[in-house]
C-alpha cells in the first residue's frame, strides 16, 4: 500500500477517534466523581444506554469472526445474535431488583445473595474480570490484524497503539466518559456499516447474484439457517447465553440508567441494533464468498482482511474509521469494566482504610494503567483472538452462571447459604477444566455449567434454604417492573 494510502486511512481514523476522545474528555471534566466513574453516576439518558449496549456487544468480533461466519455458514449467523439477544432480554428482566439495590457489580449481587464473604467475593470478583479482560484482548487481537493486512504495519506496534487509544476513554471519567464517546461510536457505527454493506452488494453484482453464486445450501431455505450444523450451534448457545448472562459489561449499563424502564429500554433498543450488526455481517460474509469463495470454512476469518484490499481509497478511509470506532467502544468498556472490579471488589476486600473519592479516582486511574500495559503485552504474547473469547467465557460461565441466577431467581423467597454457592463454582470449574483438559467433543462449557447445576441442587438438598418472612420478602425479580 503507498503512503498516501496509509496517510488518508490514518487521518480518517484519527478524526473519528479525536471527536470521540473529545467527547470522553469534556464529560469527564463535568463527572469526576468516583460515582461516575463506576456506575456513570446512575443518570445515563436513555439514548446512551442504548448506544453503550450496542457499542459494547459490537466489536471486533463481529468485524472478523462474525464475517467469517457468515462467510462460512450465511444465515447461521443470525443464532449468534438471538442467543445474545436472548441473554440481554433475560439481563433486563432483572432489572428491577438490581436497580433498587443500588448494585455497581455483579460481585456486590453475590454478597446480597449470598453474604460477604472475603473468598467469595474474590473467587466471584475474578471469575468477572476474566472476560471483560478477554474482550480487551480480542479487541487488541482484531484491531492489530486488521489494520497489518491493510497498513503493513507490525502487529505489536498496532496493539500497543489500540491500548493507549483505549486509555484515552477510560482515563477522564470511567463509565460515564466511555458511554457517552459509545453514543458517539454507535452511531457512526450504524451509518458506517450500512454504506459499508451497500458498497459489498453492488461490488458483487447485487443480491441476485450473490445468491446465484454462492452454495445452494446457503441460499436455499430452511436449510440456509442451519448450515452451520447442530453442534456449532449447540457450542454457540452455550458460550453466549450463559456468557452473556455473566458478563458485567451489560449490567453496568442497567446500574447507570437513570430509571429501571429507561434500563429496559435501553437493552430492546440495543437488541434491535444488534440485529442490524448481525445483517451487516451476513450481507458481508456472502458478498465477499460470491466473490472469492478461495478461502473456504478454515479460512473464514481472512474474509475481512481480503475485502479491505479490493475497496477504493474513500471507502477504505471510511471503513478504516469505522473498524476504529467499533473496536474502540469494546475496549473502553471491557477496560474500564476490569478496573471497576479490581478497585471496588477485590481492592475493597483486603484494605480496609476509608479513602476519599478523589483518592478512589486516582486509584482507577492508575489502576487502568497497568491493565492495559498486561492486556497488550499477553495479546503480543498470544494473539489467538477466538482463543481469548472462548477460554474466558467457558470458564466464567462455569464458575458465575448457576449461582447468579438461580440465586437471583429465589432470592425473593428464600436465603441460601454461602456453601451452596461455594459448591456449585468449584464443581463447576472442576469439571470445566477436566472437560478441557480431555479435549472433549461436546463443548468443556456445557460440563462445566451441568455440573455447577448438579452441585447446587444437591447442596441445596443438603444445607436446606430458610424461608424469608413474607414481610421481609423482595419483589420476585420477574414481577419488578415499576419505576423506582
Amino acid at each position: 500500500m503507498n503512503i498516501s494510502t496509509m496517510i488518508i486511512i490514518a487521518v480518517s481514523s484519527l478524526v473519528v477517534i479525536g471527536i470521540g476522545a473529545f467527547i470522553s474528555f469534556a464529560v469527564g471534566r463535568r463527572h469526576h466523581s468516583n460515582d461516575d466513574w463506576i456506575v456513570g453516576g446512575r443518570s445515563l439518558p436513555i439514548y446512551v444506554v442504548a448506544f453503550t449496549q450496542y457499542a459494547t456487544a459490537v466489536g471486533g468480533g463481529v468485524l472478523v469472526a462474525h464475517v467469517g461466519i457468515a462467510y462460512a455458514w450465511g444465515f447461521s449467523i443470525f443464532w449468534y445474535e438471538i442467543f445474545v439477544i436472548i441473554g440481554l432480554l433475560l439481563v433486563a428482566l432483572t432489572a428491577g431488583w438490581l436497580r433498587r439495590r443500588k448494585f455497581a457489580t455483579l460481585p456486590e449481587v453475590f454478597a446480597r445473595l449470598y453474604g460477604e464473604h472475603r473468598l467469595m467475593l474474590t473467587v466471584v470478583a475474578i471469575a468477572v474480570i476474566v472476560v471483560p479482560f478477554g474482550w480487551l484482548a480480542t479487541q487488541f487481537v482484531s484491531f492489530a490484524n486488521l489494520f497489518n493486512a491493510v497498513t503493513g504495519v507490525n502487529t505489536t506496534t498496532l496493539v500497543i497503539a489500540m491500548a493507549i487509544i483505549s486509555m484515552i476513554f477510560v482515563l477522564p471519567g470511567g463509565l460515564t466518559s466511555v458511554a457517552w464517546s459509545d453514543f458517539f461510536f454507535g452511531v457512526f457505527m450504524i451509518g458506517g456499516s450500512l454504506v459499508v454493506a451497500v458498497y459489498a452488494v453492488i461490488a458483487a453484482g447485487g443480491w441476485g447474484t450473490i445468491m446465484s453464486t454462492i452454495p445452494s445450501e446457503l441460499s436455499e431455505f430452511p436449510a440456509a439457517i442451519t448450515a452451520a450444523g447442530p453442534e456449532t450451534i449447540l457450542l454457540w448457545f452455550f458460550a453466549i447465553l450463559p456468557g452473556t448472562l455473566t458478563n458485567q459489561l451489560y449490567y453496568q449499563r442497567i446500574f447507570a440508567a437513570r430509571s429501571v424502564k429507561e434500563a429496559r429500554t435501553g437493552i430492546y433498543l440495543s437488541c434491535v441494533m444488534i440485529i442490524i450488526a448481525g445483517t451487516y455481517a451476513l450481507i458481508m460474509g456472502l458478498a465477499i464468498l460470491s466473490m472469492n469463495p478461495s478461502f473456504g470454512v478454515d479460512g473464514r476469518e481472512q474474509a475481512a482482511g481480503w475485502f479491505l484490499t479490493e475497496i477504493p481509497v474513500w471507502l477504505l478511509a471510511l471503513y478504516g474509521a469505522f473498524l476504529m470506532a467499533t473496536i474502540v467502544s469494546t475496549t473502553g468498556s471491557a477496560l474500564q469494566s476490569v478496573v471497576v472490579n479490581l478497585v471496588s471488589d477485590l481492592r475493597r476486600t483486603y484494605v480496609t482504610r476509608k479513602d476519599t473519592e478523589a483518592d478512589l479516582v486516582k486509584i482507577s486511574r492508575w489502576t487502568t494503567v497497568a491493565v492495559t500495559v498486561v492486556a497488550a503485552g499477553l495479546t503480543i504474547v498470544y494473539p489467538q483472538a477466538l482463543g481469548w473469547l472462548i477460554l474466558t467465557y467457558a470458564y466464567s460461565a462455569s464458575i458465575l452462571a448457576v449461582p447468579l441466577l438461580v440465586g437471583m431467581m429465589l432470592a425473593s423467597r428464600w436465603r441460601i447459604q454461602p456453601v451452596v454457592a461455594y459448591a456449585a463454582m468449584i464443581i463447576g470449574l472442576i469439571t470445566c477444566a477436566t472437560a478441557h483438559a480431555m479435549g472433549t467433543t461436546v463443548p468443556y462449557a456445557v460440563f462445566g455449567i451441568v455440573g455447577s447445576l448438579v452441585a447446587y441442587l444437591i447442596a441445596l438438598a443438603i444445607w436446606r434454604p430458610t424461608q424469608i418472612a413474607p414481610g421481609a420478602a423482595d419483589p420476585t425479580l420477574l414481577q419488578s417492573r415499576g419505576k423506582e
